[in-house]
């Protein structure tokens, strides 16, 4: 991957829906040549896929993440109720003093305590902090 396709990268990260020859333009080459780079990162995996990122008027009003410690062999249960809350929208395993960092998004203050009654609840979790969003000052292409 060059420099160009970084910058192609970039500006789909930016507006997946930029017509081509806007892209062309932003790049200084050619719309046919942004078409062949983006179906060669397509082909090669590098781009996966486009997705829709919803303004901040139309989110979930209340966002958070999860730090969540829990037995070593519990890894698979905690998961399994994670998947079973669609409030719950990544998971990611960390090293550290927390076993999984888990983002949410519920519309409702309300909402969000019964999300974390429930995944404090999961079977072999020992503890649970929540941090909650109050202002997003950066976002480079974040989708919660």
């Amino acid at each position: 991957m060059d420099d160009i396709d970084q910058k192609l990268i970039q500006a789909l990260t930016d507006n997946a829906r930029a017509p081509l020859t806007d892209l062309a333009r932003q790049l200084g080459i050619a719309r046919t040549t942004v078409q062949s780079r983006i179906e060669r990162l397509e082909k090669a995996g590098t781009i996966r896929g486009y997705t829709l990122r919803m303004g901040y008027a139309n989110r979930p009003m209340i966002r958070a993440s999860v730090l969540i410690a829990f037995d070593p062999m519990s890894g698979a249960e905690v998961l399994s109720k994670l998947r079973s809350l669609p409030e719950v929208r990544r998971a990611h395993t960390t090293s550290g003093r927390f076993d999984m960092l888990v983002e949410i998004a519920a519309q409702t203050t309300a909402d969000l305590d019964r999300i974390l009654d429930q995944i404090g609840s999961a079977k072999g979790v020992k503890s649970s902090e929540s941090l909650i969003y109050l202002t997003t000052k950066l976002d480079r292409g974040a989708s919660l």
